[in-house]
């Protein structure tokens, strides 16, 4: 099996996210190939194959060169994968790519499973399984989804380039607002969820945050309440998460939660619910009042 993974560049940079492409692969056990819109200043850590085309030729983005670099890439390395971030460059390109070659699309994977990958449906209500129907498929990975990965070494590269100069002409990107936090990059996580009872107790939950040396999450419903800002946001419409440790802190289990959090490596739930959804997956389920038990607990490790 081969992929060729579409990476991204913006303002200057690599996007670190790049590297979930290879964590995705990685999880396929495919063999990989790159193609990359971008400058020689910044190449990924990546021994493979990278197609680079030059940013100043192609801009950072241009939707008829780039999706025609793919088409001549996929030409040479006959993959049975292309797969994009599902990023705005991600959700543009990959269904023109698809179109052209008139194959299958499967958008937002959260993970592989047995008989294809598994993605969201019904506004991240619902999971379900899909298989592409097509030799070959177009891909889109949910950003956080997969681990980075970053195998090192030099990468084997083939400068391209794509003739014309598009229909469009890339003006530029306006930066959405900056967070206060990036979960995606947090080793520990400490969530609030509804159960905390009221927002008075959000600080109980950020101090054990603190002594843990994480950061604060939240589920969707503390968010709505106002009770924290939308940035600590955990789930399919927050951020999707994978940290060491993971504490779930009142929160019962809403798919949608599960879904962004479900592949941290060690989660630890509290919740006077024995039988809440979180303790499926839970490697600890602790069975107490929230209100009582956290404080004791960031007592004991202060």
């Amino acid at each position: 099996m081969k992929t060729l993974l579409i990476g991204e560049y913006r303002e200057g940079k690599l996007l670190d996210s790049t590297y979930e492409l290879l964590g995705f692969a990685s999880q396929l056990g495919a063999e990989t190939a790159m193609l990359l819109v971008g400058s020689e200043s910044q190449l990924p850590a990546y021994g493979g194959t990278l197609y680079l085309a030059d940013v100043a030729a192609c801009a950072e983005y241009n939707p008829d060169l780039h999706k025609q670099l793919i088409l001549d890439a996929v030409q040479k390395e006959n993959p049975d994968y292309i797969v994009f971030l599902h990023s705005s460059y991600g959700w543009d390109l990959a269904p023109r790519v698809a179109a052209s070659l008139r194959i299958a699309q499967v958008s937002e994977i959260t993970s592989i499973v047995e008989g294809g990958f598994e993605v969201g449906c019904c506004n991240a209500k619902m999971r379900r399984t899909v298989k592409p129907n097509s030799v070959r498929a177009v891909l889109t990975i949910q950003a956080g989804a997969f681990p980075v990965l970053q195998p090192g070494g030099a990468p084997q590269l083939q400068k391209v380039s794509a003739a014309g100069s598009g229909t469009l002409e890339f003006v530029g990107y306006e930066p959405a607002e900056k967070k206060d936090v990036d979960l995606g990059k947090a080793e520990i996580i400490v969530s609030a969820g509804r159960g905390i009872g009221k927002k008075d107790n959000v600080p109980v939950i950020a101090a054990l945050a603190k002594a843990l040396g994480g950061e604060l999450g939240a589920s969707r419903p503390v968010v709505d309440a106002g009770w924290v800002e939308h940035s600590h946001q955990v789930g399919t419409t927050g951020q999707t998460v994978s940290p060491k440790l993971y504490v779930a802190c009142g929160i019962s289990g809403a798919i949608q939660h599960l879904a962004g959090m479900k592949k941290s490596d060690f989660i630890v739930a509290i919740n006077k619910d024995k039988d809440a959804p979180i303790g499926e997956v839970a490697d600890v389920l602790v069975v107490a009042d929230v209100m009582q038990f956290v404080p004791a607990l960031t007592a004991k490790l202060s």
